[in-house]
């Protein structure tokens, strides 16, 4: 045999002892991550036998893919199924640390392999919102053309974060939560299978255990494994000689349940829709929990401050004109006094706005307004409400004619006001909630009386 070959296959032997190492001495959660379709857990709403992707995956005719979803979900794990099932060329990239000169090693082969071979090459992009648009833009034309099959995999909102045009040449695929009875069932797996879990360690794990760990994990079954393992791996024998994984046990391996919330992401959005729907819809409680979830995450107290003062004008309004007060002054105290002590101001302004009487018609109408002009565009204002300031407005007719409010009765005097092309048209309405009803009688009662002294 010449040195050589030998060499070579030393390199061999050693890189596949390297790789088998490393296969038994990966975590848990790698370990345990499903090789076909058939094993993994949950998302039966798209790999279900009569879905689209598990009929592409089966079938070898994958196209380019975007799977979105929280940690812990199987977006990659999908991937590697695929790489198990397809006779395609099969590649991936980490976009935190993958540059263009990666990109471009990986477009290169793939020209090569559908020249020479007419095999086709797919690349899985983890963490695909990590890529700058120039990046993106870069993948563009080789996705068009079918050089590459492109997996992308991402925690955040793809219609936030991908390049639209990739995002129309590719199906996004939404990944849920895993099930609590899935997570139970993985867990069990990987308690008791000696192949791949941790069978050889004679552990066994309560129900209550199973109860708390699918809870606590929120679907994310990485988080589930991990805490099994830590469990296992640091938890003494008992007497009978095997390692309990009991509810005690459980409780200190995951010492508080993480909040997901990505500031620049899917779940901020979630969230501060949520916190403006409970407060308009009059559930001081529900709003009260949405803030301490985002005071809880580290929001930015001056944020959630904008958005108590948006809502109290949208759609408190003048049913309690209080409500927009309480939360400027809300506002400019949590600038002021910082947190923690921003959470008891902002607690404030959020249970009065959301147990505020409530009344877009101030929103709603200059929504009206703003169409009649979108409509009508500038009609001309009648001449005697024009400035009659400047030289020549007198002689020009400007402000002529013009009644003075405070001359009248009630304070109060018909005449247009409107550009006469609008005449009549009405944009504020005046429900009868809070002190709106007190406006709405005001308005009917001045014009009433005015209507009477002029006759």
């Amino acid at each position: 045999m010449k040195e050589g070959n030998g060499q070579k296959m030393d390199a061999s032997i050693f890189e596949y002892m390297r790789s088998s190492d490393m296969e038994k001495e990966a975590p848990l959660a790698a370990r345990m991550r499903p090789r076909t379709l058939d094993e993994v857990a949950g998302q039966e709403h798209i790999i279900g036998k009569d879905k689209l992707l598990y009929r592409a995956i089966q079938a070898d005719k994958i196209r380019s893919v975007i799977f979105y979803g929280p940690p812990g979900t199987g977006k990659t794990t999908l991937a590697r199924v695929i790489a198990n099932t397809t006779s395609a060329e099969f590649t991936q990239l980490n976009a935190t640390v993958a540059g263009k000169k990666d990109m471009e090693e990986v477009v290169a082969k793939a020209k090569e392999n559908q020249g020479m071979y007419g095999r086709r090459t797919i690349l899985f992009i983890d963490e695909i919102h990590r890529f700058n648009k120039g990046q993106q833009d870069y993948l563009l034309p080789f996705v068009e053309d079918g050089t590459i099959i492109l997996i992308g995999a991402t925690t955040e909102n793809p219609y936030f974060e991908v390049n639209g045009a990739l995002l129309s040449r590719s199906i996004i695929f939404e990944l849920k939560p895993i099930s609590r009875e899935a997570v139970k069932n993985l867990l069990r797996k990987a308690v008791y299978d000696a192949d791949r879990g941790m069978g050889a360690y004679d552990a066994v794990i309560s129900e209550e255990a199973l109860d708390f760990l699918a809870d606590i994990s929120g679907g994310d079954a990485r988080q589930a494994l991990n805490a099994v393992e830590l469990g296992i791996m640091t938890t003494e024998r008992s007497e009978d000689g095997r390692i309990h994984i009991t509810l005690d046990v459980a409780q200190e391996c995951i010492q508080k349940r993480a909040v997901r919330y990505d500031k620049s992401g899917d779940s901020h959005y979630d969230t501060i829709s949520a916190f403006i729907k409970s407060m308009r819809g009059s559930d001081p409680d529900a709003a009260v929990y949405y803030l301490a979830r985002m005071l809880y995450a580290g929001e930015s107290v001056t944020f959630i401050a904008r958005r108590i003062m948006i809502c109290a004008a949208e759609d408190v309004g003048n049913a309690d004109p209080d409500a927009l007060a309480v939360a400027t002054n809300a506002s400019l105290a949590v600038e002021r006094v910082g947190m923690p002590e921003a959470q008891i101001i902002l607690a404030q302004a959020v249970t009065y706005v959301a147990c505020a009487p409530k009344s877009n018609a101030s929103c709603e109408a200059v929504f009206r307004a703003m169409e009649a002009v979108k409509q009508t565009g500038n009609l001309p204002i009648p001449a005697h409400l024009q400035d009659a300031h400047y030289k020549g407005a007198a002689k020009l007719g400007r402000g002529t004619g013009y009644l003075y409010a405070h001359d009248y009765p009630n304070h109060y005097v018909q005449q247009q006001y409107l550009p006469y092309e609008l005449n009549g048209q009405e944009f504020y309405h005046p429900t009868g909630n809070g002190y709106e009803m007190k406006i709405r009688e005001h308005m009917q009662k001045i014009k009433k009386k005015n209507k009477i002294s002029s006759e």
